[in-house]
């Protein structure tokens, strides 16, 4: 059983400075949850138990907001804030909570083999990246993690994405299952130059590995950007034998850059039963006043 999950969140969140100079990119808060707490809550849904976060220097929020606040928690107590006690309670339940520190940025995959000393060879575990998360109810997960049981094969998600757009990720060479949306992944290149790109099926930043993909790490050399990628442990793996792919068919919330960050905002508070009624009104009405 899957009951383990790693996190890479060491990234220095540029793109939102000066918001990030002092707070974790994962902690923006998308309507009135950080980021990262979608993410942890869509893993606690596959059945993980036991998160460890891939930090690094200024990042230590993130295990503050999945701990204990005992002065917070008494003083809604005392005012009678039940509601709002259980949601800050509810936080350190979710998973039980660990951290390790990537010293330095040398890619994706040195981040993840930072994981090696908490994941035993012979366990198995998702990767979710931290700039990205999926629908609030989405299964996606649940499903890699059966497909993963149900093979014994690394399980990575693929996205569907415009040809001139592929030469931004890792693509992916696939075979056709018998199943739904499931393929056999052959081959994987890291940011293929344009035109050499084996298909339209982007790589996404969830994974479901076995602990033996930190040997095939640490006998992968730098590449791309002199970063040790795990594109190319993953191709090292496929070369034995196909790995599989899914094929996203939820919605995914892009936080790893403003527009996308914007966007995942209005869309789940667009979806709020509290909020969206209200929220919509007054976003039609602006619209209409700003037309043109």
């Amino acid at each position: 059983m899957v009951r383990k999950a790693v996190l890479p969140v060491a990234g220095l969140g540029t793109r939102f400075l000066p918001a990030t100079k002092i707070i974790a990119k994962e902690m923006l808060p998308v309507v009135d949850k950080p980021a990262i707490q979608y993410i942890v809550e869509e893993v606690a849904r596959a059945g993980v138990e036991d998160v460890l976060l891939v930090t690094g220097m200024g990042k230590s929020s993130m295990e503050d907001h999945f701990d204990r606040r005992l002065d917070l928690e008494a003083a809604l107590a005392a005012k009678g804030k039940d509601e709002e006690l259980a949601l800050v309670r509810g936080l350190s339940e979710l998973v039980t909570m660990h951290a390790v520190r990537q010293h330095e940025p040398l890619g994706l995959g040195h981040a993840i083999l930072q994981a090696a000393g908490h994941v035993a060879e012979d366990e198995s575990f998702v990767c979710c990246l931290g700039d990205d998360f999926l629908h609030p109810e989405s299964d996606f997960v649940e499903r890699m993690v059966e497909a993963h049981e149900r093979t014994g094969r690394p399980v990575i998600a693929l996205m569907e994405v415009p040809d001139d757009q592929v030469h931004l990720y890792g693509a992916a060479a696939v075979e056709p299952t018998d199943r739904d949306g499931e393929f056999r992944v052959t081959h994987m290149v890291e940011k293929p130059d344009p035109g050499t790109q084996p298909s339209n099926l982007i790589m996404v930043g969830r994974y479901v590995l076995p602990g033996s993909v930190f040997g095939y790490i640490r006998d992968t050399p730098p590449g791309r950007g002199g970063e040790i990628q795990i594109t190319d442990a993953l191709q090292a793996m496929a070369a034995e034998e196909p790995i599989i792919g899914l094929k996203l068919d939820v919605d995914r919330y892009d936080t790893g850059d403003k527009l996308g960050y914007l966007q995942a905002t209005v869309q789940l508070a667009a979806m709020r039963d509290d909020l969206g009624p209200d929220f919509l009104a007054w976003l039609r009405g602006w619209l209409a006043e700003h037309d043109g």
